[in-house]
């Protein structure tokens, strides 16, 4: 089990949904962005059917999601930017045109490191999850190579690192602190619109609900942290991009 890599100067997290992010790394980011990482974050979908209200206005959810992801960044401290690729949401592919747009802001944006779900995870219900996942190494592979997408226009890039979130057999593992989970939490916390699908929070809470789920990111955080000895930690699979 590989601990900590060296704080990138920057990051990059690519995600199906606004609150995968921080779900997935946050901590990582928190703790990155303090060290002094430009951090980005990168959301695939539009997240418009995030709702278990059958008569919600789904163009609204979108903009409230968007608006809900940036506070998010900033909650994690992320100085960089906050994207949205605009994919309807349940809908993601992994084909040409997506990996372009997306090899495109690796490009771009240049981040040492990349995060993004890992595609290989079994049994993983959600296609956005899949199709991101599969999405985001195919485009690290497409932005590190030159004959890739020249109509971009733009120097090919290789990150030095991809971390893969959700994965089941991790071998990488960033070792965070107390404050660095207070952050992931509170960023997932600025995603009120999913409180009740994702958080089992709802509008009556008395503070019991939100303080059970914060006990569950730091039982994950710790967890994850006795695979490598540490007291707190997020879990990854490490893909060298030169493979």
């Amino acid at each position: 089990m590989r601990i900590d890599l060296p704080t990138p100067a920057t990051a990059l997290a690519i995600a199906a949904h606004p609150d995968d992010v921080e779900f997935g790394c946050g901590a990582t980011l928190a703790k990155w962005a303090e060290a002094g990482s430009t951090v980005h974050l990168l959301v695939c979908t539009d997240g418009s059917k995030g709702t278990w209200d059958v008569d919600a206005d789904t163009a609204a959810l979108t903009t409230r999601r968007q608006a809900e992801q940036r506070e998010a960044a900033r909650r994690l401290g992320a100085t960089g930017e906050v994207r949205f690729l605009g994919a309807r949401d349940g809908e993601l592919d992994h084909g040409v045109d997506w990996r372009s747009l997306l090899s495109g802001i690796i490009r771009e944006l240049k981040p040492e490191v990349v995060l993004g779900h890992d595609p290989w995870q079994r049994w993983r219900i959600h296609p956005d999850h899949r199709a991101a996942g599969w999405l985001t190494v195919d485009s690290v592979v497409a932005a590190r190579d030159p004959h890739y997408h020249r109509e971009h226009g733009i120097a090919h890039h290789r990150p030095a690192a991809l971390l893969l979130f959700e994965c089941e057999e991790p071998d990488h593992l960033e070792a965070v602190e107390q404050p660095h989970l207070d952050a992931k939490v509170s960023a997932l916390l600025a995603h009120e619109s999913q409180f009740e699908t994702t958080m089992e929070i709802d509008e009556a809470d008395d503070g019991a609900q939100t303080e059970k789920f914060r006990q569950r990111i730091l039982r994950e955080a710790r967890d994850h942290g006795r695979r490598g000895g540490v007291r707190y930690a997020e879990a990854f699979r490490q893909i060298d991009p030169a493979s």
